[in-house]
């Protein structure tokens, strides 16, 4: 009855490693977004910055480009870098609450398998076939 409850926790415990890893992921790669959309705001912000105030600045719309003061262009960049790095910041809490998850699941996982070596056993030569 124990082999079969330690079967089920391992079971269950596998589930939810296979879960955090995917979020992992994903909160990795939505901060690589938002890494290249901080960089791209910065680049503009940098390269408005250098022009003239009398300068004609277009605003792209799809396949549109809008004309815009450069004082409108440089606060929307502005807004766009900060926005891109509160959501860096928020992601990061995020990576590192699963991270946390993550090291907490497979240390239960690793504390089953020294519980009950058969299981280790059984599971071993599952994965050998």
């Amino acid at each position: 009855m124990a082999d079969e409850a330690n079967r089920t926790a391992f079971v269950e415990l596998q589930g939810r490693l296979i879960e955090t890893t995917a979020k992992l992921k994903q909160v990795q790669h939505q901060m690589r977004g938002k890494e290249g959309e901080k960089k791209r705001a910065y680049l503009t912000l940098d390269e408005l910055q250098r022009l003239p105030d009398d300068t004609n600045t277009y605003k792209s719309i799809g396949k549109l480009f809008v004309l815009e003061p450069k004082s409108v262009m440089v606060v929307e960049q502005k807004q766009r870098l900060e926005d891109s790095e509160a959501a860096i910041t928020s992601l990061q809490t995020s990576k590192e609450y699963l991270e946390k998850q993550l090291a907490e699941v497979e240390n239960n996982i690793r504390e089953l398998l020294q519980q009950d070596p058969g299981l280790a056993r059984q599971i071993m030569s599952m994965t050998v076939m």
